[in-house]
């Protein structure tokens, strides 16, 4: 998903940091200078790199190694675990141009994952995964999920990556630990002149940071570039055709590349679709809306058990009422959260939306809202470093500066203090609880020392051939309308929109027999379902 600027972790690999270790994969020694090390060719051979650099990178040889533990910036834990029947899972780096208008420069390498195909002689290709974000790293996330495809590893190679500025493929670097730990424990939601003036600050000092450590690739990591590597991943793979599964933000991903390269695509399924004509305000207000959906379903269900859930309150209303009140106290007076850390009003707001990204989590949602009632935060902040990429020992990923870097190499919106203000009212009536906070977060890009590349990205794709576009009616990070809107953008005959009545951020991997089946059968036996079709 294109999360706000303060939903701003992929929400699988989110959850999967609250319920599952994450793994991945390293090089043998633990060394991040394999993926990180940039190459230049010879400058008195510049023009016949410029003309050759392109096919040579196209058919470079990857070596493939067992799976070690990941670093830090994916995220830290083990090594992924053997799959069913002993086969371990595979780590590589590509080599891909920096830039892309210049094949024969600059380039940086990018981590991946496969896990081979079960049955080689029905082999389809290589099916490869992007899991959302931005910034994300695909090499931690799709071990870590590995038992939900396991139908679909009977005939294609799983593979995932991580993206460009991502991860262990040369991964953005802005704050530091501690920094961003103090980062995280500020006021998001302002309510005076001297906060707004403390957040404007922080957003610039972080800005600087990116540019400080990594300016000489913020340029290059927006969604074009990334959809140019999958091309060139989908050539050095071996594939005539891209077969794809994009998650949330890995929607618009594979909406870009389909524009880019419509004659490659294979089968493509997009799954918790990102609206494609939105722009960065709308989008945001869009999540905004959809968090509070998702909310009001939690309050209502919670309040339909009665004295069963541990909330205050017998309406939904009652019930959200309840939750706002805790995190006005917090905002003035914040509680004992996780050893020396305080849960504030911003991460709890982070944790409560942390918990609203699957039907699964509500339980902890109700537990964690009770005990800090309570005066106990350690549940909501332990949801809120989910989401925001912090391990227990203090650690962070590097999703937050790649999120930033993505985002804002992408959209051209840049928001100043005065203008975020003026549409407070607007999401607070879009939101009662996230309003403030998606409304502030519009200045992410503020300060950025990149300018972006579009308003509203193009996934026309004349051309290609159906690509399955599923939208969850109860999604709270990409709206249900997104899906109707891409299957719209993609164009006729290209987009074929299915619907999933349900709760929680996307439809696969609910676990809902009927979506399963009818993705497995588009991807391994080339059924395209007819559009319009529901499942419940």
């Amino acid at each position: 998903m294109r999360t706000s600027p303060a939903l701003r972790a992929a929400a699988l690999a989110a959850t999967a940091t609250v319920l599952l270790p994450l793994t991945a994969c390293s090089d043998d020694s633990g060394n991040e200078a394999t993926a990180t090390d940039r190459t230049k060719d010879s400058p008195h051979a510049a023009n016949t790199a410029e003309a050759s650099g392109a096919a040579d990178l196209a058919s470079q040889k990857l070596t493939w190694k067992p799976c070690q533990a990941p670093s830090t910036a994916q995220g830290g834990g083990t090594a992924p675990t053997p799959l069913p029947g002993g086969a371990v899972w595979e780590c590589s780096f590509m080599k891909v141009p920096l830039d892309y208008a210049k094949p024969g420069g600059d380039t940086i390498a990018l981590a991946l994952i496969r896990a081979g195909a079960v049955n080689q002689n029905k082999r389809i290709g290589s099916l490869i995964f992007n899991f959302g974000g931005p910034g994300s790293s695909g090499v931690a996330t799709l071990p870590a999920f590995g038992p939900t495809y396991a139908s679909l590893r009977t005939r294609y190679d799983l593979v995932s990556f991580d993206p460009r500025g991502v991860g262990r493929s040369e991964g953005v670097k802005c704050e530091n630990d501690q920094q961003l730990d103090a980062r995280f424990q500020s006021d998001a939601t302002p309510n005076t002149a001297a906060e707004e003036q403390a957040l404007l600050n922080q957003q610039k000092k972080f800005a600087a940071a990116c540019e400080k450590n990594s300016g000489s690739e913020l340029p290059y990591v927006g969604t074009t570039n990334a959809a140019r590597d999958m091309d060139l991943m989908r050539q050095v793979l071996g594939d005539d055709k891209l077969h794809y599964f994009g998650v949330s933000y890995g929607t618009e991903l594979g909406g870009v590349y389909a524009h880019l390269f419509p004659e490659k695509v294979g089968r493509a399924v997009l799954d918790g679709v990102v609206d494609p004509t939105e722009d960065y305000e709308q989008s945001s207000l869009g999540q905004a809306k959809g968090f509070q959906l998702a909310l009001d379903n939690f309050t209502r269900d919670c309040a339909e058990r009665g004295a069963a859930c541990k909330l205050p309150g017998t309406t939904g209303k009652e019930v959200e009422q309840g939750i706002a009140e805790l995190l006005d106290r917090l905002d003035e007076q914040p509680i004992s959260g996780l050893g020396s850390r305080q849960l504030t009003e911003s991460q709890a707001t982070t944790g409560i939306a942390a918990s609203l990204y699957s039907k699964e989590t509500w339980p902890l949602l109700e537990q964690g809202v009770d005990e800090a009632d309570g005066g106990n935060g350690a549940l909501l902040l332990a949801l809120a470093d989910s989401l925001n990429g912090r391990s227990r020992t203090g650690r962070y990923d590097n999703s937050t500066a790649a999120n930033a870097a993505v985002s804002c190499a992408d959209s051209k919106q840049r928001f100043t203090v005065d203008g975020a203000r003026a549409l407070l009212p607007e999401f607070r009536k879009a939101s009662p609880v996230f309003g403030d906070y998606m409304g502030w977060g519009l200045l992410q890009c503020t300060g950025w020392p990149v300018a972006g590349a579009w308003k509203t990205p193009d996934v026309s794709a004349p051309g290609a051939p159906p690509i399955l576009v599923i939208g969850n009616t109860g999604d709270p990070a990409t709206p249900y309308k997104g899906a109707q809107a891409m299957a719209q953008e993609l164009g006729p005959g290209v987009g074929v929109q299915m619907t999933f009545e349900g709760q929680g951020h996307g439809a696969y991997n609910s676990g809902n027999a009927c979506v399963k089946k009818t993705v497995a059968s588009y991807l391994l036996d080339g059924t395209v379902p007819a559009a319009g079709t529901v499942c419940r």
